[in-house]
């Protein structure tokens, strides 16, 4: 079953991704019957910006095609040269100078994905099977168990805020610099260190990242997830741009229907944790 809907999810993404390939930047000319988006990688590679293309082209009849996937640089290069109608990635500075700078409006919070804290399999701090990231962290810094000071924004960001609200120092001989060429070696050279390490669960999960004997030690904790954001091309700034079709697809990803869809995709393949929460209403996607 799972391999089936690998398959799907492959072929899913094929239908809307670039000709050019995956990473990639597709020129295409406006068209008010199509949304051209930019789209974080994860959700291409997941499956599950397709998933929710076909749905809102079945409710609107609007084509959805993904111009731009991958990284967040490379997704905003993309809406700043007014190549795509529509925007999706995690929140950040870059997310918000585009705001800023007059290229993009409405940004909004629609989902979240989780992070997780790996560590080796003689999980020194004993850790292994916690739902609070805040106690886990303690733990760590209580057994001065090696952990490896991520040097990715949201790894990081995560970090920091449960460390402060569980008054943890952040000091000392066991906290290790990250120094993994490339990024995703992060775990392997955390491996090596015997060290904890916060990296995004998704990237564990479909293999981004070489993990060798690198185990998930926490990794449903709600306050561990980062925010993906929503925004739509100004039309002062980007008079081509399908404002309507853009502002539609938005309305729809912030929909009760996609945000029940939301917690439910794909969760029963991995634990029953959706890869990524609905934000709203809290409710009704528990439903």
């Amino acid at each position: 079953m799972q391999r089936s809907l690998a398959v799907i999810a492959v072929l899913a993404i094929a239908a809307h991704l670039p000709c050019s390939g995956g990473g990639r930047v597709r020129d295409l000319p406006p068209d008010p019957k199509v949304v051209r988006t930019a789209v974080i990688g994860g959700m291409t590679m997941t499956g599950l910006w397709p998933a929710i293309a076909k749905r809102f082209e079945a409710s609107t009849g609007i084509r959805v095609v993904v111009v731009a996937t991958g990284q967040r640089p490379q997704l905003a290069k993309a809406f700043r040269e007014g190549k795509a109608d529509l925007l999706t990635m995690h929140s950040g500075d870059i997310t918000t100078d585009l705001v800023a700078d007059g290229y993009g409006i409405r940004m909004r919070p629609w989902t979240r994905n989780n992070l997780v804290i790996m560590g080796p399999p003689t999980d020194p701090a004993k850790i292994k099977g916690l739902k609070s990231g805040e106690e886990a962290f303690r733990r760590i810094a209580e057994a001065k168990a090696p952990f490896v000071d991520s040097l990715g924004m949201g790894a990081r960001e995560v970090w920091h805020r449960a460390c402060h609200r569980a008054h943890v120092d952040r000091t000392g001989d066991w906290i290790v610099r990250d120094q993994a060429v490339p990024k995703y070696s992060i775990l392997l050279f955390a491996e090596k260190r015997n060290a904890y390490v916060v990296v995004g669960r998704m990237p564990v999960l479909f293999g981004k990242m070489g993990r060798g004997g690198m185990q998930i030690m926490v990794e449903a904790d709600p306050k561990m997830r980062r925010p993906y954001i929503v925004m739509e091309a100004n039309p002062k700034r980007l008079p081509k741009a399908n404002h309507a079709g853009a502002r539609a697809l938005a309305d729809f990803l912030l929909s009760e229907e996609t945000q029940r869809f939301l917690a439910r995709f794909r969760a029963d393949e991995f634990g029953g944790i959706p890869l990524f929460h609905p934000v709203w209403p809290r409710d009704a996607a528990s439903k």
